[in-house]
């Protein structure tokens, strides 16, 4: 494993020069150090967690990054539990709890061990390109798990660690949940109920060469429209024997939801669609097999895609406008709306998230640091912070910087680590530090 190289290595001092330094406890001052002094063995754990395939569908796999994660947080003195979740088609989640102060803070870390790449894609090994480490999860979320064990293992180091708080989240499953949803998160939404901070290590997002702090994430719903209509030669169409026919109801339908639903931090899309004389959804609604002529009057449609909003009330409204659009039929069709089961919340943008962005800027300050501006919701999705955000204040973002996720080439921006960590460890030491 190379060192750091030295253009980072002088950027990341710079940030610690004693003008910046002078603002932090020597305790801080401590676990920047050694952040910075770890930096190999931070990276040789990440390439040894990247090389370990864990898709979300490789059970195996993600045990063994589980097994992985163990070794390093119970030297640390977590108590470490694997909860196993075959029931619900995925492996199971790691959860590690370390006990502090009674009257402290109470933060609740979240990452996840499994990545899009199955055994069967062709981009499996990490690959060190300068400041850049390529492979599966490099990024997404195995840098994110070592941006944890930095930042404890600095805390450990500064003596911060012994009276904090902290319970670990690490589910397997955050790519392609298990079923049912509300089983496959029941130990992470009671975690969030008995916490007082959730802090989300999936990537940092970074706005025109800006790190951005991530103080809301919009939620993921999947739906499906299927139209039917009368199926006859198609000289009849528009009469009023044959009527519409189902595909000109799907696409009255379609048209209507891109011109009406249109709101500010909301997106609706069309993902996949089919229609004819039939149309055959795959158990996992990801395929269609249609048959059809062009003189037979299409008798059913499908489209299935998927809805982003900001929260629970948004959420509620634009399902009651898709609802009421669909319900209203062109001539000699039928139509109705599903949404499926476990889809994710919304964490909606309150007060208490922005307060915690505040204090993380108190670090970036104290570090010498540019101040984090609150990111753009429509440039984050999904995740698994937003099942305890309406318990609990949160911060996503956390992880380190990375490029191509969820595609062969993702890489992780290697001296975003060492910068993460430091701001993880600080900004935990001084929360757990805090009076519930």
């Amino acid at each position: 494993m190379k060192s750091l190289p030295f253009s980072a290595l002088v950027a990341f001092q710079l940030a610690l020069a004693p003008a910046a330094e002078a603002k932090l406890s020597k305790a801080e001052s401590g676990m920047a150090k050694t952040v910075a002094a770890e930096q190999d063995r931070s990276l040789a754990l990440l390439e040894k967690l990247v090389n370990q395939n864990s898709g979300s569908l490789n059970l195996e796999g993600v045990e063994k990054v589980g097994a992985m994660m163990r070794a390093e947080l119970e030297p640390l003195g977590f108590k470490v539990e694997w909860k196993p979740m075959r029931d619900t088609g995925r492996a199971g989640h790691l959860i590690a709890t370390h006990s502090g102060k009674p009257d402290t803070k109470r933060l609740l870390l979240i990452a996840h061990l499994d990545t899009v790449f199955e055994p069967d894609s062709p981009f499996q090994k990490f690959t060190r390109k300068g400041d850049m480490g390529e492979g599966p999860g490099a990024g997404d979320d195995k840098g994110g798990m070592v941006v944890i064990v930095a930042a404890l293992r600095a805390m450990q180091a500064a003596g911060t660690l012994k009276d904090a708080n902290i319970e670990i989240h690490m589910t397997g499953d955050e790519e392609d949940s298990g079923s049912p949803i509300e089983k496959a998160r029941a130990d992470l939404i009671a975690a969030g109920k008995r916490s007082d901070v959730a802090l989300d290590f999936e990537g940092l997002v970074r706005d025109g060469g800006a790190d951005m702090g991530s103080v809301a994430r919009r939620s993921s719903d999947s739906w499906t429209v299927t139209a039917t209509g009368k199926s006859a030669h198609s000289s009849g169409i528009f009469s009023a024997a044959a009527g519409d026919g189902a595909i000109y109801e799907l696409t009255r339908i379609v048209h209507r939801f891109r011109t009406e639903l249109p709101e500010p931090n909301l997106t609706f899309n069309v993902g996949l669609i089919a229609g004819g004389q039939q149309a055959d959804l795959d158990a996992g609604g990801i395929r269609a097999t249609v048959t059809g002529k062009t003189n037979i009057i299409a008798p059913i449609a499908v489209a299935r895609g998927d809805l982003r909003a900001l929260s629970p009330e948004q959420i509620a409204r634009v399902k009651t406008k898709m609802t009421a659009i669909v319900a209203e039929h062109a001539p000699g069709t039928d139509a109705k709306i599903t949404f499926d089961p476990g889809g994710y919340p919304s964490m909606a943008p309150t007060d208490g998230n922005r307060a915690l962005l505040t204090k993380l800027n108190g670090v970036n300050r104290d570090l010498g640091l540019a101040e984090m501006a609150p990111l753009d919701p429509l440039k984050r999705g999904a995740g698994d912070i937003s099942f305890v955000a309406a318990d609990i204040d949160g911060l996503a973002g956390l992880g380190p910087y990375s490029t191509g996720d969820h595609a062969p080439g993702e890489a992780v921006d290697i001296p975003s680590i060492a910068r993460q960590a430091t701001r993880a460890a600080i900004l935990m030491s001084r929360l757990s530090a805090e009076k519930r």
